[in-house]
């Protein structure tokens, strides 16, 4: 990040009045309060922003939301090699894997056991599997689990079958949602600056490539989530350049229900050292972290939620931004192996979910992908589900 400025107090205060008022933020006006404010005034005004957009039920009280999902990675082949990500191989690796249904379903047994409604689906660009492989599994998994949403192929891999079969994105996207596919993640956002993308993901899908599956996703009336990783090469103005984007397209399409920023993990990854040799080495701290997701609430006030992530940040820097702008506590993932192959990993449980949120002052709700209501099933004084009760998701039109 870079160093501190001294603002002029009038700009600091207009902008931060404009963001309170629920005005759209230029870029200057982000940087401004990006560099200008103190974190812990950057985080009450994100804050009074979230429960202007947010407000207390009609009991008074102040909800944050959850889900219970799983992260099925069906396979870590990726031909895009990107020097920052330590979960792909190569496909002739020797620890390559293509999951087989019976591993996929033995997965989602165990998802609904733990009453879980979701799965987040995604993986490497394998070269040799296709949309039609993608279709025959979420066709197998909406049959054998009709209740289970399917929160899966980011823009990356959509362009990737695309080019892959020579086809256009729509055409992709059609086969997909027929066969199942019920929203679509944001993985793959990176900074959706071509510069970065130029040093970070050279093969992957181009900024204009992501935000095109986003749009024409929106036009099948489909909805999705963006996410932003940071804390390699971008500049703070790069960052902002990033949610700029993302809120152009939003305010063009309303696609996204979510924006979830999370930090670079560099440990294990091919170009960690060199990726972080401009920040002197260090990865972004916790106050970095939070001051980027304050911004984003400010900035992004089109995007409906935020997620404070604690999968990259810890439980406890996770509940600090639900003070400091976010609204959504992200998944009780009961599986994850991207980020926890560059070494990062902050195991919880549901419990443990549901205690924070309380501890920091908010009511717990569980949720499904379109941000509705669950209903928590019946658990033992242990937490867990009993028997095999299926969560009960409230119908929202996509």
């Amino acid at each position: 990040m870079s160093p501190a400025v001294s603002p002029d107090p009038v700009r600091l205060r207009d902008a931060s009045q404009k963001a309170l008022d629920g005005g759209a933020l230029d870029s200057d006006e982000a940087l401004l309060l990006y560099r200008g404010l103190d974190q812990p005034s950057l985080g009450m005004l994100a804050n009074d922003v979230r429960l202007r957009l947010h407000k207390a039920h009609d009991d008074g009280k102040v909800r944050v939301t959850y889900i219970v999902d799983r992260n099925i990675n069906p396979t870590n082949v990726c031909v895009t090699d990107c020097g920052f990500c330590a979960f792909y191989r190569s496909p002739d690796a020797a620890d390559a894997y293509v999951l087989t249904r019976e591993t996929i379903y033995q997965k989602v047994d165990e998802l609904i056991q733990k009453g879980g409604i979701q799965v987040l689906m995604q993986g490497g660009h394998h070269p040799r599997l296709k949309t039609d492989w993608f279709a025959a599994l979420f066709k197998d998994l909406k049959t054998r689990y009709p209740q289970v949403w399917i929160h899966g192929m980011s823009p990356p891999e959509i362009t990737h079958l695309s080019k892959l079969e020579k086809r256009p994105v729509r055409d992709v996207l059609v086969d997909l949602k027929a066969a199942g596919l019920d929203s679509i993640p944001g993985g793959g956002a990176e900074i959706l600056v071509p510069r970065v993308r130029k040093i970070i993901a050279p093969k992957k899908a181009t900024t204009q490539e992501w935000l095109e599956v986003m749009r024409q996703w929106a036009l099948l009336g489909g909805k999705g989530t963006a996410t932003m990783m940071f804390g390699h090469v971008e500049t703070d103005a790069e960052r902002i350049e990033h949610m700029t984007r993302i809120r152009e397209l939003q305010a063009e399409t309303n696609v996204f229900t979510a924006f979830i920023p999370w930090t670079y993990q560099p440990d294990h990854t091919p170009l960690g050292a060199e990726l972080l040799r401009d920040r002197g080495g260090m990865k972004a701290t916790v106050a970095e972290y939070l001051r980027t997701l304050s911004l984003a609430r400010l900035y992004l006030q089109g995007v409906p939620h935020l997620q404070s992530s604690f999968v990259t940040q810890g439980m406890k820097t996770c509940q600090i931004g639900l003070g400091m702008g976010a609204d959504d506590f992200g998944s009780a993932m009961l599986e994850e192996n991207v980020v926890s192959s560059a070494g990062c990993t902050h195991p919880t449980s549901i419990p443990e979910i549901e205690r924070h949120i309380k501890d920091a002052g908010y009511v717990p709700q569980r949720r499904n992908m379109m941000y509705a209501p669950v209903e928590t099933p019946a658990t033992d004084r242990f937490g867990k589900p009993l028997g095999q009760q299926k969560a009960v998701v409230s119908q929202v039109e996509a």
